[in-house]
C-alpha cells in the first residue's frame, strides 16, 4: 500500500510538471513517448526518498515513459532500453544514467538524475529501443533550469 501511495505521488508530481510545461510527448505510430525534466526539489520529500532521488534545486530529473497505444485506454506501459544525453549551450555533453522503475501497479518509468546550474539549458537526445522494433525512437527537446 505504501508503494502504491509513493507511485501515485510520483505520477501526480510528474503529471503536474507536465501540465505546467505543456504536455511533452511524441507520437511514433504504435507508441507514444512521454518525457519531462524538472528540478528534483519539486518532488515531494516522501516521493524522492522512496525512489532514492536526491532533492536539490541544482539537480534535475529526466523522466521517460513509453506506452503502446491500445484502443479505448491510455496505453500499455512498454519495457525498453533507454539512453539519454544532455548537451548544454557550451557544448558539454553529459551522459545521463537511466534506471528503470517497475511499480507494483504495472507502470514503468525511466529516471535519470544529473546536476544543473542556474539558467543552464540542456538539449536532450533520448533513444528508446523497444524489443522487436528495428529502429530506436528518438526524442529531442530543450529545457532551461533555474536554481535557488
Amino acid at each position: 500500500m505504501q508503494q502504491l501511495l509513493k507511485s501515485l505521488l510520483l505520477i501526480g508530481t510528474l503529471s503536474f510538471a507536465l501540465v505546467c510545461e505543456a504536455q511533452q510527448s511524441q507520437d511514433f505510430g504504435d507508441y507514444v513517448v512521454h518525457y519531462n525534466a524538472l528540478n528534483t526539489n519539486l518532488l515531494p520529500p516522501q516521493v524522492a526518498q522512496g525512489y532514492g532521488i536526491q532533492r536539490s534545486s541544482s539537480r534535475a530529473l529526466l523522466n521517460v515513459t513509453v506506452l503502446k497505444k491500445v484502443m479505448g485506454s491510455p496505453g500499455t506501459p512498454v519495457s525498453a532500453s533507454i539512453t539519454a544525453t544532455g548537451t548544454n549551450l557550451t557544448g558539454q555533453v553529459r551522459d545521463i544514467e537511466i534506471r528503470k522503475i517497475d511499480d507494483s501497479e504495472g507502470a514503468i518509468y525511466y529516471l535519470g538524475e544529473f546536476p544543473v546550474h542556474n539558467l543552464e539549458t540542456y538539449r536532450f537526445d533520448i533513444k528508446v529501443k523497444i524489443e522487436g522494433e528495428a529502429d530506436p525512437l528518438v526524442v529531442k527537446f530543450k529545457q532551461q533550469f533555474y536554481t535557488e
